[in-house]
């Protein structure tokens, strides 16, 4: 019988496995460990009224970034999963993992090249929607050789920080916030860096150019604009020129 004063409240789940009708028993103990009972805040993240997040076009699975105050733009991004573009320059980037695309890229070498992929950014994290612990679990391959892998990438690329963030829920908050905290570092801190010292060069200013827009989207654009495009096929170059003179790089604030 359940102890009512130790495991509290217990609930039933039904669900479906490999087409057939599944019931689970869990107890309170078993679905904290499962979903922690946390509420994301609502305040928005380093003061921004609004964030602009490139999302790369090739994410599947894309977050949505719902009740908060972002901007998303489809772009095929050069690393990453989402990132940020500061002064036309893309200054930071976060890929985001399932426990399994970790271990599978990881072991595959995938991961040695995405991490230093992300270093030619100013900044780049690597975001996980799983726990630590749940590493130690693993039965398709030995855990001891993802946690010495982990540990090896991490010495090498130190500068590119792996974030467990256990569910996909705050892994999309993380990420949120993370981008906010490198949108006003990038705008603010690094561009009065000149200042400070006239010979220093700020650190965006290695960073990869903002990936320009599909041309599905510019297509669009020139549509609301009146401007007279083909149905289908390649833009005439003075068409991307005119969507480049209407979308000018926003300058950083000193």
């Amino acid at each position: 019988m359940l102890d009512r004063s130790r495991e509290n409240r217990s609930q039933i789940v039904y669900t479906q496995a490999r087409g057939r009708d599944v019931v689970f028993w869990q107890s309170a103990r078993t679905r904290k460990k499962a979903r922690p009972n946390v509420r994301t805040p609502r305040a928005r993240a380093a003061g921004l009224p609004e964030l602009e997040i490139l999302v790369d076009s090739h994410e599947q699975y894309p977050y949505k970034f719902a009740a908060k105050p972002v901007h998303v733009l489809r772009r095929a991004l050069p690393c990453g999963d989402y990132g940020v573009v500061v002064a036309g320059r893309m200054v930071a980037a976060v890929e985001r993992k399932s426990l399994a695309d970790l271990v599978s890229s990881l072991t595959g070498g995938k991961l040695a090249y995405q991490l230093g992929d992300l270093t030619t950014l100013p900044r780049a994290a690597v975001v996980v929607e799983d726990r630590y612990s749940d590493l130690f679990k693993l039965e398709w391959v030995r855990p001891a050789v993802v946690l010495d892998g982990l540990a090896e990438v991490q010495i090498r690329w130190p500068e590119v920080p792996i974030v467990f963030a256990e569910t996909r829920q705050l892994a999309e908050e993380y990420t949120y916030r993370w981008l906010a905290a490198a949108h006003t570092w990038a705008s603010v801190d690094d561009a009065s860096a000149g200042l400070i010292d006239p010979n220093g060069r700020a650190e965006t200013a290695k960073a990869p150019s903002a990936p320009e827009p599909s041309t599905a989207e510019v297509r669009a654009w020139a549509r609301t604009t009146g401007l007279e495009v083909p149905p289908r096929g390649r833009l005439r170059p003075e068409i991307w020129q005119a969507w480049r003179d209407a979308h000018p790089p926003t300058e950083m604030s000193s």
